[in-house]
């Protein structure tokens, strides 16, 4: 399957709240904006896009229109520790604190609108354990 682009969709009860949260917090700068849909680029990287649909409407199938939950979206920056103090002090709640992973990552995880979990990541090295388990 050739791709021309790939992107999360997130289903949300607020659309406003959760774009306003990526906007202000992540680095998106909305491309397509209506009551029940929008569609957020990055502004250092346009290639990276994230989108928000209202959980209720009407083309998303019944049985499945309610908000996302249980998501955890990966953010790898070069600076963890400087996001993690800008996050701080905007007031963002952070599940995680700053810690390093065994496997290669120095992360925090804090808490976007609607219950989706953001991990923010920068790569470190991994312990030996763990560094053979890379396959490249």
């Amino acid at each position: 399957m050739p791709l021309e682009s790939f992107y999360p969709v997130l289903l949300a009860e607020d659309v406003a709240a959760s774009a306003r949260f990526y906007t202000a917090h992540m680095g998106f700068a909305p491309s397509f904006e209506s009551d029940w849909y929008v569609s957020l680029r990055h502004r250092e990287n346009p290639a990276y896009e994230l989108a928000i649909i209202s959980c209720d409407h009407e083309t998303i199938p019944e049985g499945f229109r309610q908000s996302t939950s249980a998501l955890l979206l990966n953010f790898e920056v070069p600076n963890v520790e400087s996001e993690y103090e800008r996050l701080r002090k905007t007031g963002v709640e952070v599940l995680q604190p700053l810690e390093d992973l065994p496997a290669g990552q120095r992360h925090f995880i804090c808490r976007a609108p609607g219950g989706i979990m953001v991990d923010v990541i920068q790569e470190i090295a991994p312990s030996p354990e763990f560094a053979e388990q890379y396959l490249s």
